[in-house]
């Protein structure tokens, strides 16, 4: 979800500085829907000064700001030319899709990824590419008619317009005409005294009467911005406890759901996962058991996968009626340890599709990295260990918002408490889990014990300590 790098561009944005809190409860639905800001004005009034000013006070992770801008209807040739001789009127309400952007706010929303069209203010056409913005608990929708639809905002939680001086934003638009979207001075007088002063007076100062805060001077206005953070902070602060939310959930549960499918503990498991235990193996015999160990959970999946006939040929010209996989089938492992488990995946799998997923911190992207045709297929989520739970809930519920059935999602993991596995399967019933095995106790840290320690340091030899 990088910001557009064409100047030219509409600009919207994930802002992560680090990992966000779970958006969904630990029965897997949806803890309720994102803070809607809505922030209006005329142009260059001060609108996405604003919104950066309110994000780098919050110094919060999962705001997503849109841009109105990006929601300009696609214009035709006749249009394109007329935007060309500065005869288009951008500043008019009919020039913006408010079907598109009601429907895209929605979903986000709702917590639902979404694509936000690119619009390119050279061309005054949409771009074939489109921004990916996914799971925000904080909507910042910024533009000119942000309050002049009704069904949009409606949806908003605060209501905000920017009233700055007409000559303040006059000078302001020049400036960022000239310079960001190629115009000449004389264009952008034009086209402010013929389309944007009387659409200012017209449409959307007019649009007052919807705010419920109106910010005069734009960033000058501290008690208003003051105001506006401390709302902000009660809505972020109302999701704190996941993790001791599950425990509490699940706690005193015994034996194992039915969704749980765990490998018979012969000799040859127990062994592999006792050299795996040890903290005196050495990183070479600990990536070769962990490799085998990984590999026959990877298989005990795939006898979940459905199978048809088939009949072959073989050398010695004689026909064998056998089975073939029917399912498509891709894996996704939860970073990091998870992607251990790759290694056998695909020597059982040749040439699988696999995804990945962050999902404890993530300070570069918050977009999921996932095949495109991931909800058409059978999915083996990888992890390599289930504490609480709280990880492969919030793994599961992405693939779900990417549209892949419930009873498409095989979990596999190498090691699992109790606790977690309830976890699983009181938010995801129709999701099969397969374990080589089950510690029962989890400390107050939340770690399994006896537990194998830090398996990723270990496996990927990032640290010494194996506690």
């Amino acid at each position: 979800m990088s910001n557009p790098t064409s100047p030219n561009e509409a600009s919207n944005g994930f802002i992560p500085r680090s990992g966000r809190p779970p958006w969904y409860t630990s029965d897997g639905s949806s803890i309720r829907d994102a803070f809607l800001i809505g922030i209006a004005g005329g142009s260059a009034s001060g609108k996405t000064s604003v919104s950066n000013r309110i994000i780098r006070e919050m110094n919060v992770p999962w705001v997503v700001i849109i841009s109105m801008d990006s929601f300009y209807k696609n214009l035709n040739q006749e249009a394109r030319e007329r935007a060309a001789r500065n005869e288009y009127n951008f500043d008019h309400p009919d020039a913006f899709d408010f079907d598109l952007l009601h429907e895209k706010l929605s979903k986000l929303k709702q917590g639902l990824i979404v694509d936000i069209p690119m619009y390119d203010f050279t061309t005054h056409s949409r771009l074939t590419t489109t921004q990916k913005i996914y799971g925000a608990s904080v909507i910042i929708f910024e533009g000119i008619f942000a309050l002049y639809d009704k069904k949009v905002f409606e949806m908003m939680d605060v209501r905000i317009f920017v009233d700055t001086d007409d000559d303040v934003r006059l000078a302001r638009r020049l400036k960022r005409d000239i310079a960001s979207r190629g115009r000449s001075v004389q264009s952008v007088l034009d086209q402010y005294h013929k389309y944007v002063k009387p659409a200012f007076d017209d449409y959307i100062r007019p649009t007052l009467k919807n705010a419920d805060v109106i910010i005069p001077r734009g960033l000058e206005n501290n008690v208003a911005i003051d105001l506006l953070l401390k709302m902000i902070k009660r809505k972020l602060e109302e999701n704190v406890s996941f993790k001791s939310e599950l425990a509490k959930l699940h706690e005193g549960k015994h034996g194992l759901p039915e969704s749980v499918i765990l490998l018979e503990q012969k000799p040859q498991v127990v062994s592999l996962m006792t050299t795996i235990r040890d903290k005196n193996t050495n990183r070479d015999e600990f990536i070769f058991s962990s490799d085998r160990m990984c590999r026959m959970v990877v298989e005990k999946a795939l006898t979940l996968l459905k199978f048809h006939e088939k009949s072959v040929i073989t050398p010695i010209g004689k026909t064998y009626h056998g089975f073939t996989m029917a399912d498509k089938i891709c894996g996704v492992s939860i970073e990091r340890a998870g992607v251990a488990m790759e290694v056998s995946l695909r020597q059982v799998c040749k040439d699988i599709k696999i995804g990945k997923l962050l999902i404890q911190t993530d300070t570069k992207t918050g977009d999921p990295q996932l095949p495109s045709d991931i909800s058409s297929r059978k999915v083996l989520l990888m992890d390599v260990s289930v504490a609480t739970g709280a990880a492969a809930i919030m793994a599961i519920r992405v693939l779900l918002d990417h549209f892949v059935l419930e009873e498409n999602i095989i979990f596999m993991c190498l090691l699992a408490a109790p606790l977690g596995l309830h976890s699983i399967s009181y938010a995801f019933p129709k999701v099969k889990i397969v374990v080589s095995q089950v510690d029962q106790v989890l400390n107050d840290k939340f770690y399994i014990v006896p537990g194998f320690g830090n398996f990723a340091n270990r496996y990927f030899g990032t640290c010494n300590n194996n506690k």
